[in-house]
C-alpha cells in the first residue's frame, strides 16, 4: 500500500483551506495528504490523487441541487468540515465542504495514495457516519496536511464524474473529475 507512515507529523492545514473556491480548494487537495488517526492509533497520510467536484444548486448531481435536507444539511456550512453518506446501502463516500457558509459545495474524494475508488478508500481508513460533520482537524481524527508534493497543472486530468447519469447529458459530462495519477510515484519515491 503507498499509505504513508511518519515520525515526525506533517502540518495540518486549516480548515480555513477550504473555505474558498471550490474548484481552486479540489485543484490544491491533489497532493495533499489525507490524514486518519485510525481506532488502532496508527495515523496514516495518504497523498490525494482523485476528486470529485459537487457545487452548488445549479449543479444536478449535487446532493443540495433541490436544497437542504436532513441528510445534506452539512454542505451549508462553512467550508472546512466533512459530509459521509452511506451510497446504495453499501459504501461510506467521504466529501469535504468547500466554500463559503449557505454555498452547498462538496469534493468527493475518490482515491488517495494507492487506493482507488471512494467506497474502498473510506474503507481502508475506517470512515463512516460518524464523521459527517466533525471539522477537518486531528482532534476530529480525520484531517488534510501538507505532503510537499507540488502538482503542476499538466499531470491533472480533468474528466467527466463518475457514476451519475441520472443528472442528465450536461452534468454527466462535464469535467468535475480531477486525477493526478503520478501522486502515488512521487510520494513513494520521497
Amino acid at each position: 500500500m503507498a499509505a504513508t507512515t511518519r515520525t515526525s507529523a506533517p502540518m495540518p492545514l486549516d480548515p480555513s483551506f477550504l473555505q474558498r473556491e471550490p474548484a481552486i480548494v479540489a485543484r490544491e487537495l491533489l497532493g495533499a495528504y489525507l490524514a486518519r488517526r485510525l481506532p488502532a492509533g496508527e495515523t496514516v497520510y495518504l497523498p490525494i490523487v482523485e476528486v470529485e467536484i459537487y457545487e452548488g444548486f445549479k449543479d444536478k448531481a449535487s446532493h443540495a441541487h433541490r436544497g437542504r435536507t436532513p441528510r445534506n444539511a452539512v454542505m451549508f456550512e462553512p467550508g472546512g468540515c466533512f459530509y459521509v453518506y452511506l451510497c446504495y446501502g453499501v459504501h461510506w463516500l467521504l466529501n469535504a465542504i468547500a466554500g463559503p457558509a449557505d454555498y452547498p459545495a462538496a469534493i468527493l474524494l475518490r482515491g488517495a495514495g494507492a487506493i482507488s475508488g471512494p467506497g474502498r478508500l473510506t474503507k481502508h481508513l475506517q470512515v463512516d457516519r460518524t464523521l459527517d460533520g466533525q471539522l477537518a482537524v486531528p482532534k476530529s481524527g480525520l484531517w488534510f496536511a501538507e505532503s510537499g508534493i507540488t502538482v503542476a497543472e499538466e499531470e491533472i486530468e480533468y474528466l467527466p464524474r463518475v457514476g451519475i447519469a441520472s443528472a442528465g447529458e450536461e452534468w454527466a459530462h462535464k469535467p468535475l473529475r480531477l486525477v493526478c495519477p503520478q501522486i502515488s510515484a512521487i510520494s513513494a519515491a520521497r
